[in-house]
């Protein structure tokens, strides 16, 4: 058994969801060595959150951005922790609930998504900064 892992540092981009398989892929081209494998994308964040869904239709991300933003809104007067901005309690919400890492599996060298399947990079903040990745693969 072969196991590899990588840092990988996202650039900074816009609240959203982004599709971020592209660059999980170019960070560790050593997927393309296991005929059977495992790979987990893990998150280095508390107000971010990674997911897999809809890799085609950019109105799947958009509506993800929507009802995230209705279902935990800014400024809510309960909110205990607001000293870093009104976005700041529901981006840690809004990532608890979607959650740090997915896990895919490796068949004969690349990840076995589905056709339709991409991994997000959820940002919550509206100036999150640059996100730092943990890739591990690991397989045969």
């Amino acid at each position: 058994m072969k196991i590899y892992q990588q840092q990988l540092q996202l650039k900074e981009r816009k609240r959203g969801f982004h599709l971020v398989t592209a660059e999980v892929l170019q960070a560790l081209p050593h997927i393309a060595e296991f005929k059977i494998g495992i790979c987990q994308v893990f998150i280095q964040h508390t107000s971010a959150s990674l997911t897999i869904n809809e890799n085609a239709d950019p109105t799947v991300r958009m509506d993800f951005e929507m009802y995230f933003n209705k279902t935990i809104p800014e400024n809510d007067p309960d909110y205990e922790h607001d000293y870093e901005g009104s976005d700041d309690m529901p981006a840690h919400l809004k990532a608890a609930l979607i959650g740090s890492s997915v896990t895919i599996p490796i068949r004969n060298g690349r990840l076995a998504l589905g056709t339709w399947q991409g991994i997000y990079l959820c940002e919550h903040r509206n100036y999150g900064g640059g996100r730092y990745l943990v890739i591990t693969a690991w397989g045969e």
